[in-house]
């Protein structure tokens, strides 16, 4: 058995413990392959071995392996302009939707195509002048902009995605609940704008249940027993990248 199948084998026995000692079904849990600089015979091995979906966040890398890769394709780098054409209606699921004028961009290039791209909102939970995203309270003290947002045609609005400080920061910050923290104020965020993201119309029953997309291969577990939907995992599953 390859070091990949073993240790998909191991994170899925993770995110099982967290799962149900948070009292939720751990089959909810999307586990997403982060095939960042990653060959293709490595993505089929993660896939083969169980992981549901794969993640590029570069998108040359996205289009060269996309075509190569059998299973559910995610794009989960910060999306450019320039960028869109390439993605929108390319992936599944896109994570990165980082404010307001984006996500009318990408809407609007979604119409001219005739479909309608599922994507999560970017959240920077932690306020970091670094990254992007929305603010917490854009999306929480700000209904009717969201209602607008989850109203274009282009795009349907999935749930929410963030990257927390680093664990190293966040312990040091808060202590070493601090970054567990975050995935709480995540967690809670996702439960008060719910009404308003899945009131949309649809006739997809998955689209009632948000994904928040939230934990990687250092912290997912902790990601999980908070109320993680979908954790990204690269080195967790792959080893640590050596460039």
């Amino acid at each position: 058995m390859s070091s990949i199948f073993q240790n998909v084998a191991r994170v899925r026995a993770r995110i099982r413990e967290a799962a149900l000692g948070a009292g939720y079904d751990p089959s909810s849990v999307c586990l997403l392959a982060a095939a960042k600089q990653q060959p293709v015979d490595k993505i089929r091995q993660a896939v083969a071995a169980g992981a549901d979906a794969v993640g590029e966040n570069r998108v040359q890398e996205m289009l060269a392996k996309m075509d190569a890769v059998n299973a559910p394709l995610h794009f989960i780098g910060r999306l450019q302009k320039n960028k869109v054409r390439h993605v929108v209606g390319r992936v599944a699921l896109i994570h990165s939707i980082e404010d307001w004028d984006q996500a009318a961009y990408a809407a609007r290039y979604a119409e001219a195509q005739g479909i309608v791209q599922d994507v999560l909102l970017q959240v920077n939970i932690a306020c970091e002048p670094t990254k992007g995203g929305f603010a917490p309270e854009a999306l929480r003290d700000a209904p009717e902009a969201l209602r607008a947002l989850r109203d274009l045609r282009g795009l349907r609005v999935r749930g929410l995605m963030c990257i927390p400080p680093p664990p190293e920061t966040a312990a040091a910050e808060e202590g070493w609940e601090g970054e567990d923290k975050y995935f709480s104020k995540m967690r809670q965020l996702c439960v008060d704008i719910r009404p308003i993201i899945t009131d949309n119309g649809s006739s997809h029953a998955e689209s009632a249940v948000p994904i928040l997309s939230m934990g990687m291969s250092g912290d997912y577990a902790r990601a999980v027993a908070c109320g993680s939907t979908l954790v990204r995992v690269g080195s967790a599953i792959f080893g640590a990248r050596t460039q």
